[in-house]
Order: structure tokens, then sequence, then C-alpha cells
């Protein structure tokens, strides 16, 4: 005769069926949020904050810089493999598709791995996409700083080898001329589409 499961062996999948249950809910509060869903029933969290970073040429750049021009914000690291240049090419379309209009809009890539995404990395790497486009990057402590203040998600994680790659969140904020989180811009439509929107924020 088999034994019987003991209590702890009966409670187990109960317990693993209510996290996961839980993680689901989670997740559909963050999508009825970042779609709208949410606001008129919660005032979400504040997303942005000040902040002290470089850019690519050297210079500061710092939440003041937000204010005036509509910014479109991805968060992500020089070593992505795919994600980010993904990420960053498309956004580099957006721009084309502006025009001259693109002078008049911030788009900033941040670094979410400030040991390896020095300024000359920044600069190297951005090379490759559209001129508009700021790499910024600082101390561990400034990166972390800004990480914090836009809710963005970034892990370390080891790899074999022992070097490392980065898990991250892989939204693009969009930021209104007060320097104001509106919500995720989309860059899954054609880059004519996606500018129209950009253009209304100017």
């Amino acid at each position: 005769m088999k034994d019987q499961p003991t209590r702890a062996q009966a409670v187990r999948p109960l317990v693993i069926l209510a996290a996961f249950g839980a993680s689901l809910v989670v997740g559909l509060v963050l999508m009825l949020w970042a779609t709208g869903g949410l606001r008129n029933v919660a005032a979400p969290a504040a997303i942005g904050g000040p902040f002290q970073l470089t850019d690519q040429a050297g210079q500061t750049v710092t939440d003041a810089n937000l204010k005036g021009r509509p910014t479109v914000i991805f968060f992500g690291f020089t070593h992505c493999p795919d994600i980010c240049p993904t990420a960053l090419f498309e956004m580099s379309e957006v721009l084309r598709a502006m025009g001259k209009d693109a002078d008049r809009v911030n788009a900033w890539f941040v670094s979410v791995d400030p040991e390896r995404d020095t300024i000359a990395a920044m600069k190297d790497y951005l090379s490759s996409f559209d001129p508009h486009l700021k790499g910024l990057t600082g101390s561990p402590e400034a990166v972390a700083k800004v990480i914090s203040g836009y809710r963005v998600y970034a892990k370390k994680v080891p790899l074999k080898d022992g070097d490392y790659t980065m898990d991250h969140t892989a939204l693009i904020y969009l930021m209104d001329r007060d320097g104001k989180f509106v919500a995720p811009f989309n860059l899954k439509r054609t880059p004519e589409e996606a500018a129209a929107e950009l253009k209304r924020y100017l």
C-alpha cells in the first residue's frame, strides 16, 4: 500500500498555485495602470525625479533638461544582445520620421550598467544610431537613483563564463514638456505614426 501524502506535500501545490495567482494579479494591475485602466481608480506612484548623469559628449544632463520639450527614455545597456539595439533602431526611425522637429525632442538611452557603460563606450555604441539620441551614464549611485525614480527593474545576471548580463525593464517612457510621465511610448507601429503622436507633445 502506498504511503498517504503528508500534509506538507498536500499543501505545497496550493501554495504554488496561490503564488502564481498573486503574480497574475500584480501583472494585471500594472498592465491596467500602464494602459490607463486604473487612472480613475487610484493615483499611480510618481515616475521621475531629480537626477544628474553625463551624456556621451561629456555634458551634464539633469532632470531640468526635461522641461520645455517632450522626452522619450529607454533604459538599457551597451552589451545588450537584442532588445536594446532593436529599441534604439526603432527610436532612430521615429526621429528620422520627425524631420526637423526631432531637434525639439529629448531622446535618451539611460544605462543600467554603469560598470561597463563609460562615456567612451556609450559614444562608440550610439554612433550606429540617430545622432539625436543621447546616451546617459554616471556613477553606480547616480544610475541607481534614476533607476529608482523611474521605477525601472534592473538586475545583474551572472553568466557561466564569469561575465554577466542585465535583466531590465524594456519600456519606452514618454514624458511631457513639464517632465511629467505620460505613458509607455509604443514603437510597434510605423515610424510615421509614432512620430505624429510625439509631435502632439511639442
